[in-house]
């Protein structure tokens, strides 16, 4: 009877000591140990792991890491900090203090240049005020906002307020419609178009539009046409003339408005075809952008200007 309880502890104690080193894991092992009591029958009790000695081979496998370094290392110590001597010739930079201070001007203009212009309205880069933004104003405490007008150098000038209707499911809605001729009586001239609910907005919507289209119409020193040009656009369609000093505008409906607010002063024009105040100022645009100066045409077959009549 004491020989197999002899066996079994020694064949339980290969089989954990066996497990043990193919498993380095921190499991607790328990291990049966036998105890002989005065009856004869084999007694075993629980033992831990800890207070078996483990084998060199899972020792030297748990000690694959480099640890040497932290070994002398006391993370307590107070460490000096050495810093690199600097270069030869090293010249240590300005502190940002010793420098001289910004006057109120730089700063502002330093701001004008990140945020533009303060409400103030006074601009340090020279910028006009009216052009960059367009300053809204509110005039009334309904909550209604006034626009100023733009002051760039362009007229506006309206040819045409319609009232349009669009039928949808509900009903009919009601929209205006306005047509806006604008330039600088200096050879600049544009045309736009704009919808909106009210008369004012679809006029500044229409004006915003024709300065987005501006042309340049070639003038000859009598602020005439260089020469004759048709254009048309749609069912529109329309002759333009150069005339002699003293004629005058000789044209009606949108085509007179779009020649005087380029700075024509002699000129004759025709409508033909429809009526249509939109297409016959397109039209007329169409006309003028076809037009060349001599000048440039000479120069492009390079040859002299007196050649071009010959």
């Amino acid at each position: 009877m004491a020989t197999t309880s002899t066996l079994s502890a020694t064949h339980l104690s290969s089989l954990s000591s066996h497990h043990h080193d193919h498993h380095h894991s921190p499991r607790v092992v328990l291990f049966l140990k036998s105890s002989k009591p005065s009856s004869g029958f084999p007694k075993f009790s629980l033992l831990h792991s800890s207070s078996i000695s483990r084998p060199a081979a899972a020792v030297a496998k748990a000690g694959d890491i480099d640890t040497s370094f932290f070994d002398t290392v006391n993370p307590d110590a107070d460490v000096a900090f050495d810093p690199p001597a600097p270069p030869e010739g090293f010249v240590p930079p300005p502190s940002f203090d010793d420098g001289p201070l910004e006057t109120e001007d730089e700063i502002a203009a330093a701001y004008e240049e990140l945020y533009g212009p303060g409400y103030s309205g006074v601009s340090v880069l020279g910028n006009d005020i009216s052009v960059m933004d367009s300053k809204v104003k509110k005039t009334t405490g309904f909550g209604k906002v006034k626009r100023e007008k733009v002051k760039d150098g362009f007229d506006e000038r309206v040819v045409q307020v319609r009232r349009v209707t669009k039928v949808v499911k509900g009903g009919k809605q009601l929209h205006f419609r306005a047509i806006v001729v604008v330039g600088d009586k200096k050879g600049q001239v544009g045309v736009g178009v704009g919808k909106a609910k009210e008369v004012i907005a679809a006029v500044q919507k229409s004006a915003v539009n024709a300065r987005r289209n501006i042309i340049t119409v070639p003038m000859t020193k009598y602020l005439t046409f260089p020469h004759r040009s048709e254009g048309d656009y749609g069912a529109a369609k329309v002759m333009l003339r150069p005339a002699s000093p003293g004629t005058g505008v000789i044209a009606g409906g949108a085509v007179r408005i779009v020649l005087e607010m380029a700075g024509v002063e002699n000129a004759l024009g025709k409508q033909l075809g429809s009526n249509n105040a939109l297409n016959n100022a397109r039209a007329t645009v169409v006309a003028v952008m076809k037009m060349r100066q001599f000048r440039d045409v000479a120069l492009e077959r390079g040859i002299p200007m007196e050649e071009l009549w010959k």
